[in-house]
């Protein structure tokens, strides 16, 4: 089956390391989210995360069964229950 061609704001490539997940989209924009969001993609090892599949609408992580769509990165959406890790303490 042939894929439509991606519009502007389909991913074309995505990547993670231990704090972020970095996407860049059709047109050329790349925007980074902080992990913390996303507590599956969080908790994952690094070869989990590295397995991503893109699609129009969205990412997908086969090894941990996690979908994060173009709406949520865009509008900067967290996972229910996602809370960012407390700020170093600074003595």
């Amino acid at each position: 089956m042939r894929r439509p061609p991606p519009s502007n704001a389909s991913p074309v490539a995505a990547r993670c390391d231990d704090a972020y997940l970095d996407v860049t989209f059709a047109d050329g924009r790349v925007l980074r989210a902080p992990l913390w969001r996303h507590p599956r993609l969080l908790a994952a090892s690094a070869d989990q995360r590295a397995a991503i599949e893109t699609s129009p609408l969205g990412l997908h992580w086969p090894a941990i069964d996690e979908d994060v769509s173009v709406a949520s990165i865009l509008r900067r959406w967290k996972a229910p229950g996602a809370k960012p890790a407390p700020a170093a303490r600074q003595d």
